[in-house]
């Protein structure tokens, strides 16, 4: 059984004062002790999204830390699509337009998500998974997720944070099933940008030019290098179930060895993931900030209380597959906090 810190919020700067407050709450409750150099996993939200978790959010919480003398930096992973948050210099730009400004910023995985560091971890689908190197030097994160809906996840929590937001490019691509690279021949202006950036020779440029997928290793440098978007991922081939068990997995190798803290909001909750470049509207009204050393327990108390405002979604069993390879647990105490300053 875990215990699960809630504080009930209706407005911006309650979430604010909550979130200082469900931090230092963890840390004496739990009994944590904080390393000397602590990031902060975020999510800058794409451009033209507007329900990421701002950083006037976590500005409090922010302070905190400066007050204990912790050292810290946001740190984020590129993203495995085209768009502004593929390569490390449009991302951060994209960061500090959106208001991510209080903190240095770290792309965990390098220009191009080819920093990877990989992790022997034995399970079922993923027996090694490639992390951002970025993330080598810590040994405590306070992981911030924004729940709400995802696409082929179901729902984003703690979990899919630690996983997709803690792995490399190769590492996404890896958690995507049976999904490859694949090249349209008709488009590609045959310029052999990316079989100069194939580290195994598996992309043929010719008449009908096309990646081998027997060759390719999933590193997706072809994606971040073609400068003409004709190479991309076959979204429609990866298995729902299959992704969330590897995602799991992901998650399994991030949480393991770190004494992570985990924040969620449960606030603006969108049907969609914030990598969607557009503005959405919530789906239920804003319910309030959850806190735990358990990302299994504060995902499930978040899905719970969604539930109860009557809007379930799906991929329960990346819940019940992330207790069975023993990350947390569902069992949790859900411990109200008054919301005060």
């Amino acid at each position: 059984m875990s215990n699960v810190y809630f504080i009930p919020t209706s407005s911006l700067y309650q979430t604010t004062v909550a979130a200082e407050r469900l931090l230092k709450t963890v840390i004496e409750k739990e009994n944590i002790l904080l390393e000397h150099e602590i990031p902060l996993k975020v999510h800058f939200g794409e451009k033209g999204n507007e329900t990421y978790i701002h950083q006037e959010q976590l500005i409090k919480l922010i302070d905190f830390l400066k007050l204990q003398n912790i050292k810290s930096e946001y740190i984020e992973t590129n993203v495995l699509y085209r768009g502004e948050r593929m390569k490390r210099e449009p991302h951060i730009k994209l960061a500090k337009e959106h208001g991510f400004t209080a903190l240095p910023i770290n792309i965990a995985d390098g220009e191009q998500g080819e920093a990877t560091t990989e992790h022997t971890i034995h399970q079922k689908h993923i027996k090694v998974a490639k992390l951002a190197s970025g993330y080598d030097n810590y040994n405590q994160v306070i992981v911030i997720s924004h729940f709400k809906g995802h696409m082929m996840a179901g729902f984003g929590g703690a979990l899919k944070q630690l996983s997709m937001g803690f792995a490399s490019r190769a590492g996404k691509l890896d958690m995507h099933a049976h999904a490859h690279p694949f090249l349209n021949p008709i488009s590609c202006k045959k310029c052999n940008t990316c079989k100069n950036h194939c580290p195994v020779d598996a992309i043929h440029i010719g008449f009908y030019s096309r990646i081998d997928p027997k060759k390719c290793i999933g590193c997706a440098q072809c994606i971040a290098n073609c400068p003409y978007g004709v190479i991309n991922i076959n979204w429609m081939s990866t298995k729902p179930k299959v992704f969330r068990e590897k995602m799991v997995e992901y998650a399994y190798a991030a949480h393991k060895d770190r004494k992570n803290i985990y924040i969620s909001f449960v606030t603006s909750v969108t049907p969609d993931c914030d990598c969607m470049g557009k503005k959405m509207k919530p789906i239920i009204p804003d319910i309030g900030v959850l806190a735990s050393a358990d990302p299994v327990a504060l995902d499930k108390a978040c899905y719970d209380l969604v539930a109860d405002k009557g809007k379930k979604f799906n991929g329960v069993e990346q819940l019940e597959y992330a207790e069975k390879i023993g990350i947390g647990t569902q069992k949790y105490i859900l411990i109200q906090i008054e919301n005060k300053e």
